[in-house]
């Protein structure tokens, strides 16, 4: 049986006994924080070294600059995409309309973050400290520099280079061994999470779950299969079967973070995407690209607005759209995150803040979708990247169980 089946399969038998359980099953939460501690323990050494290697195997400055600025481009374009269609859908379905709550307390605007502090952010003081603290973001430029600095050393730069090659190799077989207990983990984090809130979690805002998802689903149609099928000229089907290991664990952990050595595995082995187009633009992606935040975002504003009976200004949605892209640029890739920077959001746009406590009851539901829609976007981005550079393996893309067997 194939891993993502036997993923399926245990979540599907987390949510029965969680449900049958219900706060009880939270005997089994130890062992989902088991399984999440193990992804964690290799999120690091695999970044560092795997982007790393990823810059130095790119010896063409100008191919590594081309790279980058398709990755950081399509990215930019996909989290446009994406706010706005939170901002089409809950216009047009108008999930909040008709909760008439009222205001407590008069909202004070603050102001959005600039780039500059943002920029200022990303450059670690102390790359040590940045690993101890898993800021990925300063790992990433951290990495960046190092490829770079080892390629200009030239021979000098070649021990340290096979040093990370080595630590790369070791950390993508660990990846498969900890992939091998993802049927356990998975069954262990939606047992407990499902017997902590149960399916009445889903009722109070079920207009609201039902549109994002929606939108979730055009994004993917219209945005990702397009970017597969339009741009790139691929069959998008190989694309969604050979991210299936992914996409179980994303939907399961809600972590864009957690899920990126799986990730990795299957852009790599099931889609032909070359080694060094991975290592470089998924890491990235993990980071700055979050489309599930960014269309959260902008339809949660809307829903809020809604249920407060607050009209947003053409001048207010401009800044919600900046605002949302900085803040799903600059969240993290782990469980929570989005929401938290959705108070930026809303404070910026001057909606209440009391409106968070509508959404949190159903974020870890929401989340899970939102996940998966940030690792997609990742990946479609290395397909498309790797077809541009003649670095993908097209046959291996369109036939991913002939990769698994190979594994």
């Amino acid at each position: 049986m194939k891993l993502w089946l036997k993923i399926l399969i245990a979540l599907f038998i987390g949510v029965v006994v969680g449900l049958w359980m219900g706060p009880s099953a939270q005997i089994f939460k130890p062992i989902g924080v088991l399984f999440l501690n193990l992804i964690s323990m290799i999120i690091v050494p695999l970044v560092l070294s795997s982007m790393a290697v990823g810059i130095t195997s790119i010896h063409d400055p100008s191919k590594l600059g081309r790279i980058g600025i398709k990755t950081l481009a399509l990215y930019l374009i996909t989290t446009l995409i994406a706010i706005g269609f939170g901002i089409f859908f809950g216009k047009a379905l108008a999930p909040g309309a008709g909760l008439d709550l009222k205001v407590e307390k008069p909202i004070e605007v603050v102001q959005t973050p600039s780039l500059s502090d943002m920029f200022f952010a990303m450059v670690p003081s102390n790359p040590v400290t940045a690993m101890a603290e898993g800021n990925v973001m300063q790992i990433i430029l951290f990495a960046l520099f190092l490829g770079l600095a080892i390629n200009f050393a030239g021979e000098k730069g070649k021990p340290l280079r096979n040093v990370l090659q080595s630590l790369a190799d070791v950390m993508y077989r660990l990846t498969s061994i900890i992939m091998e207990f993802s049927p356990i983990g998975v069954f262990a984090i939606m047992a407990s999470v499902t017997g902590s809130f149960g399916i009445a979690v889903l009722l109070p805002l079920l207009k609201f779950l039902g549109t994002y998802y929606l939108a979730c689903g055009v994004h993917v149609l219209l945005v990702f299969c397009g970017i597969l099928w339009g741009l790139a000229k691929l069959n998008p089907m190989p694309f969604f079967k050979g991210m299936g290991d992914a996409i179980m664990v994303a939907f399961s952990t809600c972590s864009s973070s957690a899920t990126l050595p799986i990730s990795m595995h299957c852009t790599e082995k099931n889609l032909g995407v070359s080694k060094n187009i991975t290592s470089f633009v998924l890491p990235l992606g993990s980071t700055i690209n979050m489309n599930g935040a960014a269309l959260f975002q902008g339809m949660s504003a809307v829903f809020v607005a809604q249920a407060y009976g607050i009209s947003l200004s053409l001048e207010a949605l401009l800044t919600l759209v900046v605002t949302a892209t900085l803040s799903a640029i600059g969240a993290a890739g782990i469980p929570g995150t989005g929401f938290i920077m959705l108070s930026v959001v809303f404070t910026s746009v001057g909606l209440p803040i009391e409106g968070l406590a509508l959404l949190a009851g159903i974020d870890r539901v929401r989340e899970m979708v939102s996940t998966v829609l940030n690792i997609l976007g990742d990946a479609v981005v290395a397909v498309f990247v790797a077809k541009q550079e003649g670095e993908l393996d097209v046959v291996q893309y369109n036939h991913p169980e002939l990769a698994e067997l190979e594994v």
